[in-house]
């Protein structure tokens, strides 16, 4: 393991150690609240974090006043220091969910179940493969919800499944941050 400066309460928190776990930027991870802050009010929101890996981007958000926080991911090690660092930062409602994203989509989750979703996939995920899991998901999706993808700079522009709709796009470094909504 490994730490890293979580912006989760300005407090450290601990990532996985080796090249797998790819943690969005600080920076990246500023920009992208500031912007989604500006699209909807994370007060009580209930955040999905697929591909979670360190669980950075969703222990920000409970960190900013998500009501509730489910971390999908696959690696049970990662898994659990997810569980950890959330217990150590006193973040209530974090839930954490160790299966494959495919296996997780495609369960019952009910209606408008999740408010925002942060997608940040390892970049060797095709592009087809994230809008089958984001198409997928749309039904637990309220009205509005945001969706913020993270892929590679050096991918072609990512196209939104329908229907998703586009928002913005911006480049930070080695990742861009792709903000859909839910129509």
């Amino acid at each position: 393991m490994r730490i890293i400066a979580g912006s989760a309460g300005g407090r450290r928190f601990a990532v996985p150690a080796g090249s797998a776990t790819r943690p969005t930027s600080d920076r990246a991870r500023e920009a992208l609240f500031s912007t989604l802050t500006s699209l909807l009010d994370l007060d009580g929101a209930a955040v999905l974090d697929l591909y979670a890996g360190s669980g950075a981007l969703g222990l920000e958000a409970l960190s900013r006043g998500a009501a509730e926080a489910t971390f999908v991911e696959s690696d049970p090690a990662a898994a659990r220091l997810i569980a950890r660092n959330a217990a150590d930062l006193g973040l209530a409602g974090a839930r954490v969910v160790t299966v494959p994203v495919e296996r997780f989509v495609g369960q019952e989750h009910g209606p408008a179940a999740y408010d925002v979703v942060f997608a940040d996939p390892p970049y060797a995920l095709p592009a087809g493969q994230l809008a089958g899991h984001l198409v997928a998901l749309r039904p637990a999706l309220g009205d509005g919800a945001v969706v913020v993808v993270e892929r590679s700079s050096r991918d072609p522009d990512w196209a939104w499944p329908e229907p998703l709709q586009a928002l913005r796009v911006r480049r930070y470094g080695a990742g861009s941050l792709w903000y859909g909504r839910a129509s």
